[in-house]
């Protein structure tokens, strides 16, 4: 069986390098004294990250709508009684050309729902949900390949493919086993469905799977299903990373220990992608018309709305939500929210009053889809 140390490269590949920007605010041991310097640093990045270029390609593609708790979901702030809202997952295609030419491809965020299920806290969910109320707020667009399948791209081209944190995550049927999985291939191992790609990870979330497991941790993960994956098929990445022109990951800790931040530059600008909040306008709660969140959140003297189902480091989520808030550009649809995309988009659903978001982006894209290119 492949450990996960195994199964991981040690360094970057050529076309991508580390980002030092935040490195002092990395540093930082006290949470005030690493806002002061996260506000600092954010406007030399923004600076020199739109000098870096922007990718050939970016598309969203939507997979499914579900019910989440809203207590994490609008942590604090919410007055609704309703117990849950609506989020949608959806998955992002980037392409851009490394310098000697070559096409790169990164899918973020292709959950596989199916597996995702198996995740203990939706388990557990599931068996005490009836089945008509999860048919009235779930509802399946489609999965990773099949998205990919519409658009013409074959899985093979995709070279890397990436999650803003691995709560829920299963990647087995992506990147394949060394050997049999009992409850998807009992007799052989997993083909993988994207045979030349890797994950790109944090190291901290790697060492999170492959320790003990903390109680306030255990509900969200699924560690068994990292301990056989083909070898070679993880890259582990050590904090701020540009990944290609345009195409960063930056290190926003908090949410998990290993959370990170897709960060683009687009024709539109810079936008942040994570589940650090729900809605973009948990980075602007003074425009929010959620009941109840922009006075909690003037009552309470705080810039962002957590998404805090895990509740590991909320000071340090609430620092790597302003990271984001201070490295994006406002929207030219409606310049009071920012280019802020949530990885799982609120949505409204008439079962949960109180929960419509103000404002949602719905998806990124920029430049020509791969079929035309």
């Amino acid at each position: 069986m492949t450990t996960l140390t195994e199964a991981r490269p040690v360094s970057l590949p050529a076309g991508m390098r580390g980002i030092d920007h935040f490195t002092a605010a990395d540093a930082a041991e006290q949470m005030g004294t690493q806002l002061r310097l996260i506000r600092e640093a954010a406007p030399r990045f923004r600076e020199w990250f739109a000098a870096t270029g922007t990718p050939d390609y970016v598309g969203t593609f939507d997979l499914i709508t579900l019910p989440y708790p809203t207590k994490f979901g609008l942590f604090r702030a919410h007055r609704t009684p309703a117990p849950f809202l609506t989020i949608t997952n959806r998955m992002m295609l980037l392409r851009w050309r490394e310098e000697e030419g070559r096409v790169r491809t990164l899918l973020s965020e292709p959950s596989d729902h199916l597996l995702g299920r198996n995740t203990p806290y939706f388990a557990r969910l599931s068996e005490k949900t009836p089945k008509q109320f999860e048919t009235l707020f779930s509802r399946t667009f489609g999965d990773a390949p099949g998205q990919l399948r519409r658009l013409g791209v074959d899985p093979a081209a995709v070279d890397y493919i990436t999650f803003d944190h691995l709560h829920t995550q299963d990647v087995r049927r992506w990147l394949g086993t060394n050997e049999p999985a009992a409850d998807i291939s009992p007799s052989h191992p997993v083909e993988p469905i994207f045979p030349n790609a890797k994950l790109i990870v944090q190291r901290r979330e790697l060492e999170l799977l492959a320790a003990d497991m903390h109680p306030l941790q255990a509900a969200w993960y699924q560690p068994a299903a990292y301990r056989d994956l083909r070898a070679g098929t993880v890259m582990e990445i050590d904090g701020d990373v540009l990944v290609g022109p345009g195409i960063a990951l930056l290190a926003t800790p908090g949410h998990t220990i290993g959370n990170h931040t897709l960060v683009l530059n687009t024709a539109t600008g810079i936008w942040a992608v994570s589940e650090n909040v729900i809605a973009t306008e948990c980075l602007t709660p003074e425009h929010s018309r959620i009941p109840g969140v922009s006075r909690y959140a003037a009552e309470w003297q705080q810039e962002v709305i957590l998404n805090a189902n895990t509740i590991e480091s909320t000071a340090e989520q609430y620092n790597s939500c302003i990271k984001e808030k201070s490295i994006v550009d406002r929207s030219r649809r409606d310049p009071r929210f920012l280019q802020y995309f949530p990885s799982s988009e609120l949505t409204a659903n008439r079962l949960s009053p109180g929960t419509a978001p103000t404002f949602v982006h719905g998806g990124i894209w920029h430049g020509t889809p791969p079929r035309v290119a």
